[in-house]
């Protein structure tokens, strides 16, 4: 008796399938989402996924991927490539290349076909790949939501989940669901899909469904489906106790229930599994093996090429097998019902039988029998036939494929292929092209790209430890690549390498070694803040460059040097410098990258943060006409924080912050960012979760400030902050924080040093609060030995370093806010004129907005110190003000907590009128009353008092409340009649 393979309905998957429909309606209504569907093998995967995309096809456009099993080393972008030819299939290709936007000439490294201009699918990079791929999919789903489905993933090349990783990430708010199915017991501890599926874990937009077996009432229902009728008690418990629920065992089981004549069914795996098999007649067994070892899908040509019997015997065959659920074939292909039937039977081949098959499918393939080769199936096909001879080339040419597709772990495993059988093969190294040490460099650099790597420094260092002869360039080589691998990893030594490896290439060396050699160590110096030795390399480097002609290296060695030459004082010719950078790339776009991250950076240090901003931004622009928004533009966009942070824009700095963060941005802006969002957090008002972002990242912030200058200080700036928040004054005093100004190797470099000592400042007057009122152990502990003596002597050490560093354009504003936090007799910061100076400072273009209300709220602590509580009063009225626009809950909690200290009131009450030795305005507010009353605007007080349009909106708010006025007009007139701009023509005074 003949029965259907598998039930004409779904069993026991009804909620599986409405979990799978409840994402896909988020998905229609607008939000991404993304499934990962896990289970055994057999468990009913690819069914569920067969009836979740057939039910929503006439709503979605659904494309379909199929990962191929190619053993340890899969082939690039498998599964992605059947996604392309799917699409173009639906849409047409024009369509495709229409919606794939700037970047469209990139896919033609998924699909050579799609590329409209050969030369230019490079450029960009892997990054410009993965963001024309997202946007491809963001555009379509603008038509109409689209499903992308991937089966068997465990079967994945690392640069397809790299490609998926990131349009997980990126695609937030486009129409398009992504399911991914993978056999879990396949998954072992060190599978790459391990680490993969942990960092989708972290991304609230993707679910993981687990499919469960069959209970005994569900194969009943099973049962009853596939035969028509009811199975005995016997019978149905022995299906289900040999099936132990999984789907496709029953299916097998009911299928050799109906035709077996008494026979035993099968007890183990592998007899159920080959039972079908092994009932076929002998010449269709010989056909299955052979398309046993073709892989999880055959092409008909390729088959007939390979198998021997003739195509009437193919043609016998293949209908036997699939008259009995064997083998299921569309228009051209032919594959196994189940990829485990496949696989018991390959593994039952004979050593023989695996040798001619497997080497039958590799000639056939290199003969280019079923299209265009790819060389990783090649390779694979000719290991498993143990032909390393001809392996070892198929595998060069598919270690090149690899790399040309950005496929950099199938590259690197291609590599180690190589170098596994290198012993193996006479004459590698004229197959190869290259010395095995070469080979291992390469493949090292393969690692690297592929964040693999430690494995890379140690084959580099493999490499070095060999006694293989090698000149001078190539042992530069080596040493340059460990420098920039350390480098990655945030780990010191790059510096003597690259110092070693340029002692190795001579001037007049042709090639642009010593130039990239030279332009490294200009920039490892300047970020360690050596910034002579940065000028010294950057100068020589542009010499180089202009010998070489490479414009790369000219454009980078003006932007290094430019930089080092703000940082060391000369801030016209450093600044002339750095724009030349722009011009003399010619178009590069690593060095045009380089000088626009860099340019926005300096901007943004000199105090001009519209500038620093409308780069970062003209940047991020460029990058989205290039198709590299999210991955080279990624690092621009991060360069737009902290300017949107010192304008006071921080809703818009932090939803900046948390999208870079989610696309994994390189190792130092990632820790950039994270700087920047702990601040962020504790001047909003939330010091406890601050404290918990540090903890959490702390590790990854002090390895890298080891090794940078920028970093060194950001970390301090944070431990001193979010130590005095917490009351931790011992954290903020500790090497991580005050300590970095005492670091044997600290230099000068007053951008990141001033801003650090007005919070060192101010961790030095707590301390002294905490000495004088004899709260400080001073017996042991990180406060061991400390007295009024050596806190002064610090203080003097850093009074001369604002001394020497007073060249800076911000200087003037961190130089008074020092004063203020150490003002007073005893240095506590209770001088009420240096706080008057401080936040005159405060309302310049080039403070950050915080300090604003800040410097206010310290003028009312001071005041109230000095005894003048109307004064206080005023000024703290203007501190919550200010903190309220900004969202400054940090100022607002110090603001609350001197009001109930000093019995003072926020809501500003206003005084009765009087006249004008009665009514308190400060300085700066007298100079805006008189330009209200010339009718100025907010925008005009600012351009005329250097301050910004907000800032003076809020003292002409104060202005308003104090004098009682409902508008800018009966303000003057008040004024005038109290004898106030009388007053203010004769007062000497400034802010």
């Amino acid at each position: 008796m003949s029965l259907p393979t598998t039930s004409p309905t779904m069993i026991g998957r009804a909620s599986d399938l409405r979990a799978l429909q409840a994402v896909f309606d988020a998905v229609a209504a607008g939000e991404s989402r993304s499934v990962v569907l896990s289970g055994e093998a057999g468990i009913g995967k690819t069914r569920l996924l067969t009836e979740f995309t057939r039910s929503v096809r006439s709503s979605a456009l659904v494309i379909t991927g199929q990962c191929v099993d190619l053993g340890d080393v899969a082939a690039p972008y498998a599964p992605v490539l059947g996604l392309m030819k799917d699409l173009v299939a639906q849409r047409g290709r024009d369509a495709v290349l229409e919606a794939a936007g700037p970047g469209k000439a990139s896919l033609a490294t998924l699909l050579p076909t799609l590329g409209p201009d050969a030369q230019d699918h490079r450029d960009g990079g892997v990054g410009r790949l993965h963001e024309t791929v997202a946007v491809l999919l963001e555009a379509l789903s603008r038509q109409q939501p689209v499903v992308v489905a991937i089966e068997d993933v465990h079967w994945a090349d690392g640069a397809t989940l790299s490609l998926l990783a990131f349009l997980v990430r990126v695609l937030s708010d486009a129409r398009v669901m992504v399911v991914l199915t993978f056999r879990s017991e396949d998954v072992s501890r060190g599978h790459p899909l391990r680490g993969f599926l942990a960092e989708l874990d972290r991304t609230r937009r993707v679910e993981r469904h687990t499919l469960e077996r069959l209970s005994r009432s569900d194969v009943l229902r099973q049962a009853i489906a596939i035969r028509g009728s009811s199975l005995d008690t016997v019978s149905i418990d022995s299906v289900y106790a040999r099936s132990e629920g999984v789907p496709f065992f029953v299916e097998e089981l009911l299928g050799l229930e109906a035709d077996r004549d008494g026979d035993e069914l099968p007890d183990t795996l592998r007899e159920l599994l080959l039972a079908r098999y092994e009932r076929l007649a002998p010449a269709t067994q010989q056909l299955l093996r052979v398309i046993s070892a073709g892989g999880v899908c055959v092409e008909h040509t390729l088959l007939e090429r390979v198998f021997t019997g003739g195509p009437d015997a193919l043609d016998t065959g293949v209908r036997e097998a699939i008259g009995s659920n064997v083998l299921v074939a569309d228009a051209t292909t032919y594959e196994f019902r189940h990829a485990l039937v496949r696989e018991a039977i390959h593994d039952d081949l004979l050593p023989g039988e695996r040798s001619r098959f497997h080497a039958g499918f590799a000639e056939a393939l290199e003969a280019g029998v079923g299209g265009e080769p790819v060389a990783a199936a090649v390779s694979h096909h000719w290991m498993l036939a143990r032909d390393f001879g001809r392996a070892f080339p198929a595998t060069v040419r598919a270690m090149e494929q690899a790399h040309a597709a950005y496929a950099y772990s199938t590259e690197a495993q291609l590599g180690e292929r190589l170098l596994e059988i290198w012993d193996q093969v006479p004459d590698a190294a004229a197959l190869v092209g290259r010395s095995r040490s070469e080979l291992m460099r390469r493949t090292a650099s393969a690692l690297r790209n592929a964040g693999w790597t430690d494995r890379a420094i140690a084959m580099v260092d493999e490499v070095l430890a060999t006694p293989e002869e090698r000149d001078d360039l190539d042992q530069a080589k080596l040493l340059r690549d460990k420098a920039f691998y350390l480098a990655n990893l945030g780990r010191p030594g790059s510096v003597d390498l690259l110092e070693e490896a340029l002692d190795r290439v001579p001037p007049g060396t042709p090639g642009d070694l010593r130039g990239v050699l030279l332009t490294s160590l200009g920039a490892r110096h300047m970020i360690i803040g050596r910034l002579e030795r940065a000028i010294e390399y950057a100068d020589e480097a542009a010499r180089e460059a202009v010998r070489t002609g490479s414009a790369r290296n000219a454009s980078v060695a003006a932007n290094i040097g430019g930089i080092a030459r703000i940082h060391h004082g000369e801030l016209e010719s450093g600044s002339r410098m750095l724009a030349t950078a722009e011009t003399l790339a010619d178009g590069d776009g690593s060095a045009l990258l380089r000088y626009r991250v860099n340019a926005s950076d300096m901007a943004n240090l000199l105090g001009s943060y519209e500038e620093a901003l409308a780069s970062a931004l003209e940047g991020v622009a460029r990058a989205k006409e290039l198709g590299v928004e999210r991955s080279s533009g990624l690092i621009l966009s991060s360069n737009a924080v902290d300017p949107l942070v010192a304008l006071g824009r921080w809703d818009e700095a932090e939803e900046r912050v948390h999208r870079a963060l989610a696309l994994q941005p390189p190792l130092a802006f990632s820790v950039y960012l994270r700087q920047s969002l702990i601040l962020l957090t504790l001047w909003r008002g939330d010091a406890e979760s601050a404290a918990t972002l540090y903890r959490r990242w702390r590790k990854g912030m002090l390895s890298l400030s080891g090794l940078e200058v920028q970093t060194r200080f950001g970390v301090a700036r944070v431990v001193m902050q979010v130590g005095l928040a917490a009351g931790d004054l011992a954290g903020a005093w500790s090497p991580a924080g005050v300590g970095v100004f005492d670091a044997p190797d600290h230099r000068p470099m007053p951008a990141y040093d001033l801003p650090a000592l007005a919070d060192a400042a101010r961790v030095l007057a707590r301390i002294r609060v905490s000495l004088a009122t004899g709260t400080l152990d001073v017996a042991s502990g990180p406060f061991a030995g400390v007295d009024d003596d050596r806190l002064r002597q610090q203080e003097e050490r850093w009074r001369a370093l604002l001394a020497e560093e007073r060249f800076w354009p911000t200087a003037p504003l961190w130089g008074a806010l020092v004063d203020a936090e150490l003002g007073g007799p005893d240095g506590t910061g209770n001088d009420a004129s240096a706080w008057e100076a401080a936040r005159a400072m405060a309302e310049h273009p080039f403070a950050p907005a915080a300090l604003a209300p800040y410097t206010a709220l310290r003028l009312a602590e001071a005041r109230v110190a000095a005894g003048d509580r109307p004064g206080a009063q005023d000024t703290l009225v203007v501190a919550v003000a200010e903190a309220t626009t900004l969202g400054a809950g940090l100022v607002l909690d110090g603001a609350r907590a001197l009001a109930e200290r000093a019995s003072l009131n926020l809501d500003g009450r206003p005084r009765a009128r009087g006249t004008s030795g009665s009514i308190e305005l400060t300085a700066r507010e007298r100079q805006v009353l008189q330009l209200i009353a010339e009718g100025l605007s907010n925008r005009q007080i600012g351009e005329r008092l250097f301050i910004s349009a907000k800032t003076a909106s809020v003292h002409v708010s104060a202005i308003l409340r104090k004098l009682g006025a409902a508008t800018r007009t009966e303000a003057a007139m008040i004024a005038g009649a109290s004898g106030l701009l009388a007053a203010n023509a004769g007062r000497t005074d400034r802010p």
